[in-house]
């Protein structure tokens, strides 16, 4: 049988539950225990498909095509394991449950209440994953903030569950903030104290309380926060600001929560840790031979999440290659024609992130131009690979109307359109192109040479695809589809062939890139990045005693 451990949140959002899940599931995972992690949201949508990323942060797409929070990436990206449409449940999945079940008459006529029907179904969701029999340990983070209205039936849920099981079978780990007062210059515990209290009133006792803090927790202090939450002193964890997320699971280590985890739930028999290649990683992450400036252009660069496994993905490449990884984030609603060389020239490389909608996208395509005019490492992502094409298209082919059927219905090139499939959907939620599909690619291209595969599978999300209609006039001007899926032709990478790098592709790479695992192509956009910033600062001089030599 599986345990169960439930993390909670108080005082605040964004402390981290995230990362403290991943973390202590990491730890846990390096012990030989098979763990796994799921997100309970509450907000009453389905899922976070239709949010815009400034609500949300980015939709998280797994293998099996959900549209996921993006929580779930961290989870991927600590424990090296894919996750389902299991692993995210929203408030809004769980209501339509039961409805649905109200509507086909299997309450038996019964009235239909938020206690025992809506919790009934909270509860099946919380232990599915456990009863399959594939792990140890189920970590279910809970959305939002202990006192949200809409966390009450979560939390209740939580509150039967400790209360049907045995004690050693559940625990909960509450996160909580100890702020630091600069005025008083002391760290002040009430906010925990009054944390801890409502969540009690629910019913729910933590067994573990991890303090987000600025400064060090003191002895004294930790004494103090368990005498009034009702803990032992060392199920208080200090959770001191780090300079990563991935130093995290190092850090818990050190205040030894995964051994009271252990303890509570009577799991003996463990291996001592094994992080030598996580260690491994942060020894490159935090020790850089070089610097370069990737610029990111995209038209949510002032929200961090709405582009967040992107950031990651960059920080794993940036490892690899011993490399820190700058991001300068360009808004591209603000590029044009007479700017686009001022904002882009100091770059090593550029990325264009995927998004939806006409915003911005006339200031993408202008960067596309800068980078493959002058020979600037390129790589486009989903919508980036498409603002590619129709670069080409209208610079290259000289087809000046070019464009995609999203942003111009009546444009006289349609070199990008809408999916054959897509034409008859009406509804927007769930509905795209979504999850792993296949593709084929090229022998002797940059993208068999990044992979070193001729089959690989790759995470899509997307309505709008490369109109094959048009695929020989590129093919014969120097345009390569150097990947193709293999059932319905759908173009999924493309390069250039006289260019350093330059590759854009349909799918969304950064969502299968993790720590141990980082994902090739980003690696080789780094390479490439590096590559251009070495030639760049070597030719320097030259041009400079040329100057010289003139005067």
């Amino acid at each position: 049988m599986a345990k169960y451990i439930f993390v909670t949140g108080g005082v605040t959002s964004s402390l981290g539950k995230g990362i403290i899940a991943a973390s202590l599931a990491k730890l846990l995972q390096s012990r030989g225990l098979k763990v796994t992690i799921q997100k309970f949201d509450p907000y009453i949508n389905v899922d976070p498909g239709t949010l815009n990323p400034y609500e949300h942060g980015e939709c998280y797409v797994t293998d099996d095509g959900a549209e996921t929070d993006l929580d779930l990436g961290h989870y991927e990206r600590f424990l090296n394991i894919p996750t389902s449409q299991a692993n995210n449940v929203t408030t809004g999945r769980i209501y339509q449950t039961v409805i649905n079940k109200e509507r086909e008459g299997e309450y038996l006529g019964k009235t239909v209440q938020v206690v025992p029907h809506i919790t009934d179904e909270i509860k099946r969701r919380m232990l599915l994953l456990g009863e399959s029999g594939q792990y140890d340990i189920v970590i279910t983070e809970l959305g939002g903030t202990v006192g949200d209205i809409e966390s009450l039936p979560f939390v209740e849920a939580v509150r039967q569950l400790q209360w049907e099981m045995p004690e050693e079978d559940c625990m909960v780990v509450h996160l909580t903030l100890i702020p630091y007062l600069r005025a008083a210059k002391e760290l002040k515990t009430k906010p925990t104290q009054h944390s801890v209290r409502l969540l009690s009133q629910e019913g729910v006792h933590p067994n573990v309380i991890v303090c987000r803090t600025e400064h060090p927790l003191t002895d004294e202090l930790k004494r103090k926060i368990a005498l009034f939450c009702n803990v032992k002193p060392d199920a208080v964890i200090e959770a001191m600001d780090a300079g990563t997320i991935y130093e995290v699971p190092l850090k818990m280590l050190e205040e030894g929560l995964d051994v009271i985890v252990l303890k509570k739930l009577q799991i003996n028999g463990y291996a001592a840790p094994e992080l030598s290649r996580w260690k491994a990683f942060l020894d490159k992450l935090n020790a850089p031979k070089s610097k370069i400036s990737i610029g990111l252009i995209g038209k949510y660069v002032e929200l961090q999440d709405a582009y967040k496994s992107i950031l990651e993905a960059f920080v794993h490449a940036g490892a690899v290659n011993q490399c820190k990884v700058q991001i300068v984030n360009v808004h591209s609603e603000f590029i044009d024609a007479s700017n686009v060389a001022g904002k882009l020239k100091d770059l090593d490389g550029l990325l264009v992130a995927p998004g939806f909608g006409s915003r911005g996208v006339e200031g993408k395509i202008e960067a596309v131009r800068f980078a493959r005019e002058n020979g600037l490492p390129f790589f486009g992502i989903c919508l980036g690979m498409q603002m590619a094409v129709i670069e080409y298209a209208r610079n290259v082919l000289g087809w000046q109307t070019a464009h995609s059927t999203e942003m111009d219905p009546s444009t006289a090139y349609p070199v990008i359109a809408l999916m054959e499939e897509q034409k008859k959907v009406k509804k927007k939620g769930g509905t795209m192109r979504l999850g792993a599909y296949p593709c084929h690619i090229e022998h002797g291209s940059l993208a068999h040479k990044i992979y070193y595969k001729d089959q690989i599978s790759e995470r899509h999300r997307h309505r709008w695809e490369f109109n094959n209609n048009y695929l020989e006039s590129f093919l014969q001007s120097g345009f390569v589809p150097s990947g193709k899926n293999p059932v319905n032709g759908l173009v999924e990478i493309i390069e250039l062939k006289n260019h350093p790098f330059f590759i854009g592709v349909q799918y969304h790479p950064e969502l299968k890139s993790t720590v141990e695992n980082p994902h090739p192509i980003f690696v080789s956009f780094v390479q490439a990045a590096k590559y251009y910033a070495d030639h760049k600062a070597a030719s320097r001089p030259v041009r400079m005693e040329k100057e010289s030599a003139r005067g």
